[in-house]
């Protein structure tokens, strides 16, 4: 970072920093109450009662009951106990699996898994905006469909599925509906009973909560066989000592989320806005991805024709400004985007492209000189390019 400039984060869909009242609601529960809740004493009693005063608050924000919510260590892991899970208790109902083309790799990994172990599984394709198209889906439901699972907002374009009406359809079914709602939480409202589902993944450190905690809504009667096993923690569906203070930690980040969500949503959607407004005027050729859509606020995938998005990403790193091409997760993939890739751009678009994410620390001079650094590097690297703008 250049000396006497202020560093710009604007990943945020990649992870996001600790909330200083996150990190001081968790603080009594790393050196003070650090009993196992399984323990029948008082220190076990009080770590025990953190955990449920934590799900409760978290099911007030969210609304669901408490015990509908298990404690995860992230998203990855409530995506593979939603997904394994369901389908292992219900494999001799059906063997087939519906998901989609632009999921999280939580999620297609593990239907890949799944097909080992004898399940059937579809992937739908998208329009061309990034959106999976309710009747796409009802067409390829069948008797021997046992698990849908749609992620409710994109981590690269912000594009958000219509997950209601996904659910009317499983619903009508028999159909389990599975949504990775990663990217939703903080961003979008969520009424886990009115969307209809019956499992949704989350993870804390999106929300500005710590890292290795996340949870998964499983609405009652869902059939669920457990990943983990080895005790009969919340309730027989995770086995292994709970995090506390992880878990206090998470609902908080949570609750301050649902707080904040209205009123930060116009703000950093205006910001969002803002930011592509300019470089499109000063840029020729830049795409937004999934721009016709509904989106969460704060999300922009980009791209731009004849410039490498890493090359991007290195070159707004040397100015202390520090976006992404995507998916945390894939870093170090070298092929293309598979959501851009399955929305039908070419590899060269789909290399071409970054993800700028937004937060709440986020301002008008961030916007303002990450607009000035990027236009004047792709346009450095425009001049410099060995591509056949043709």
């Amino acid at each position: 970072m250049a000396t006497g400039k202020r560093a710009i984060y604007l990943d945020h869909n990649a992870t996001t920093p600790l909330d200083p009242a996150v990190l001081a609601a968790m603080e009594p529960y790393l050196t003070q109450h650090w009993g196992n809740p399984s323990s029948l004493y008082r220190p076990g009693r009080e770590a025990k009662a953190a955990i449920e005063r934590a799900r409760r608050k978290m099911a007030d924000c969210l609304h669901c009951g408490p015990d509908e919510i298990v404690f995860t260590a992230g998203g990855t892991e409530a995506d593979n106990l939603a997904l394994r899970g369901a389908a292992r208790a219900r494999r001799d109902e059906g063997r087939h699996i519906v998901t989609s083309a632009i999921e999280h790799h939580a999620v297609l990994h593990t239907c890949q898994s799944l097909e080992q172990e004898g399940f059937r599984v579809t992937c739908l394709p998208v329009r061309k905006e990034g959106q999976v198209d309710p009747g796409a889906l009802a067409a390829v439901v069948t008797d021997d469909t046992i698990l849908v699972s749609v992620m409710w907002a994109n981590n690269e374009t912000g594009a958000v599925n219509p997950v209601e009406e996904f659910a009317a359809i499983t619903r009508s079914r028999g159909v389990l509906l599975h949504t990775d709602a990663v990217q939703a939480l903080g961003k979008l409202a969520i009424d886990l009973h009115r969307s209809g589902g019956d499992l949704a993944a989350f993870a804390g450190h999106k929300i500005y909560g710590p890292k290795g905690t996340g949870f998964l809504y499983v609405k009652r009667g869902t059939p669920l066989a457990p990943v983990i096993t080895g005790g009969s923690h919340e309730r027989g569906l995770r086995a292994g000592t709970e995090n506390v203070a992880g878990i206090v930690g998470l609902a908080e980040a949570v609750t301050l989320a649902c707080d904040a969500r209205q009123a930060e949503s116009v703000r950093l959607a205006a910001l969002r806005d803002s930011l592509e407004t300019q470089i499109c005027r000063q840029l020729s050729g830049v795409r937004v991805n999934g721009g016709s859509v509904p989106r969460v606020p704060n999300t922009s995938n980009l791209s731009f024709p004849r410039v490498d998005g890493e090359s991007i990403v290195v070159a707004m790193d040397l100015d202390g400004i520090y976006l992404s091409t995507g998916s945390a997760c894939s870093t170090g993939d070298p092929e293309p985007s598979h959501v851009l890739r399955a929305m039908g751009h070419t590899a060269a678009e789909a290399q071409g492209s970054i993800r700028v994410s937004l937060g709440k620390a986020t301002t008008e001079e961030d916007i303002g000189a990450a607009v000035q650094s990027l236009v004047r590097e792709v346009e450095r690297l425009r001049a410099v390019s060995s591509v056949d703008p043709d």
